[in-house]
């Protein structure tokens, strides 16, 4: 989450769209640009060019986590579970787990369903402590439900790993401009008020 987050992906698939350009079947190729796609408002297209990639490697279970990312984004937040369900079946110890479970808390969390969103989410902080967005939602997760003394250590937890986090800057990093997936980003807003979290 940088200030100049959509320069880095215009650099990134311009490079991917060469790859493209020489491998045109390489499937994590496509999975990478889908992932550019579904990082600047262009969920549907993003969940397209991630299914194409299955379509050349039905094995690749980073695709499928990425699917569950862009029905958060299109606020299909609901069948998010089953893709990253299955993402975890093809790989239970990949590197990217992480990922994957902080995807399912997003959902829930999008669906108000803030108790099933902290258990994926300290799932995801589980497989990776050291990543930062976790924490900052399990800490605007704990918030809602009144849980203010740990969504503060929470809280806290991120800004050692990040520091210079904010809710400014969060704003300022939307990938999806889909109004449901836009109110999902206003009750963690204001959750991580609630958790301290600097308004940046």
């Amino acid at each position: 989450m940088t200030d100049d987050r959509i320069e880095h992906l215009t650099t990134a698939e311009a490079a991917i769209t060469k790859a493209l350009s020489l491998a045109p079947n390489h499937p994590m190729a496509h999975n990478v640009l889908g992932i550019v796609q579904l990082f600047t408002d262009r969920a549907a297209q993003g969940i397209a060019t991630c299914e194409r990639a299955l379509a050349l490697d039905r094995n690749l279970a980073w695709a499928h986590g990425n699917i569950g990312f862009g029905k958060v984004c299109l606020g299909r937040g609901g069948e998010t579970e089953a893709h990253i369900e299955q993402a975890l079946r093809l790989s239970p110890r990949d590197t990217y787990v992480y990922v994957w479970t902080l995807f399912v808390g997003l959902a829930k969390f999008w669906l108000g369903a803030d108790a099933e969103a902290i258990v994926w989410l300290r799932r995801s902080i589980e497989a990776n402590r050291n990543y930062n967005f976790p924490h900052f939602l399990l800490a605007a997760a704990l918030a809602h439900v009144g849980e203010l003394d740990e969504a503060r250590a929470s809280a806290q937890a991120g800004l050692a790993i990040n520091p210079s986090f904010s809710i400014r800057r969060y704003r300022n990093n939307t990938p999806c401009s889909h109004p449901v997936y836009l109110a999902g980003r206003e009750r963690v807003y204001e959750g991580l008020r609630m958790a301290g979290v600097p308004q940046g």
